[in-house]
């Protein structure tokens, strides 16, 4: 009897979540990545009128929130911000439910179209798609689905790959990766004002990148077979040494291969 796990769909993120949860927990590219987009979303801090904009209350959209990693480190540094996650996978609402449990998590397709619940429409002040939109083969109309839950001048940052795909990319359902000018257009064609959008992280989140290429397929059984305790000691020196390196990123360069966009509801 083979012991191997049997494959997984690219799509089932049900599937993706409950194996690679603990990985995607140690892995230093999701840190150094939410450090990037909080630099960009820009959301007013405790000594402006107590987090709020405009004297209303800052409230956060996660578009594709995964196992809210992000609406956790968020609330950690700002617990009076309200949190809303909306995520295709059950699996990723529930571990985020136990994760987060004072912010609000559901399991949304938006790649179909259907009203949010009144208590959402029109709700984020602010708005967060992080590496959600290289999986879909529509992208423009998750981001239509998404706009209305969004109010009057919500900002949204948006990150996405860069580079070549890795292994391990096709195998989590990678449709495609992006330059700055690609998202810009695409945010434009969904009807957002684009501020800027550029590449950061070089160099060291580009040797990352490199590093992960070159493991190939080998990556795929690596991080879905043990967690960050049972990790060789190699590859844990290795993630060490990058979430160090990683403080040295450049947050705008054209060579980055972390591609990022901040724009505004037309």
């Amino acid at each position: 009897m083979s012991l191997t796990r049997p494959p997984i769909d690219r799509d089932s993120w049900d599937a993706h979540w409950e194996q690679y949860a603990e990985s995607a927990r140690a892995n230093p590219a999701q840190e150094y990545r939410r450090r990037l987009v909080l630099s960009w979303l820009d959301l007013p801090t405790t000594h402006d009128s107590p987090l709020t904009t405009h004297h209303s209350p800052v409230r956060v959209l996660d578009i594709g929130s995964g196992q809210g990693d992000f609406a956790a480190e968020l609330k950690r540094s700002n617990p009076q911000i309200d949190i809303l996650g909306l995520e295709l996978s059950r699996s990723g609402v529930e571990i985020s439910r136990e994760k987060v449990p004072n912010a609000t998590f559901l399991e949304t397709n938006l790649l179909e179209s259907a009203s949010p619940p009144p208590q959402f429409r029109g709700w984020a002040t602010h708005a967060v798609c992080s590496e959600v939109l290289e999986h879909v083969d529509d992208p423009r109309q998750l981001l239509v689905n998404a706009r209305p839950y969004l109010g009057a001048g919500c900002k949204l940052v948006v990150t996405v790959p860069g580079g070549p795909m890795s292994s391990f990319d096709h195998h989590i359902g990678h449709r495609r990766h992006y330059t700055p000018a690609e998202l810009r257009a695409l945010l434009e064609s969904a009807g957002f004002q684009v501020d800027r959008s550029a590449g950061a992280g070089f160099p060291f989140f580009n040797l990352y990148r490199l590093v992960v290429i070159a493991r190939g397929r080998r990556l795929v059984h690596d991080v879905s077979s043990q967690d960050q305790r049972g990790m060789p000691l190699p590859a844990r020196v290795a993630m060490s040494m990058f979430r160090a390196l990683f403080k040295f990123n450049l947050s705008r360069a054209p060579w980055g291969w972390q591609i990022i966009a901040r724009a505004r509801l037309g």
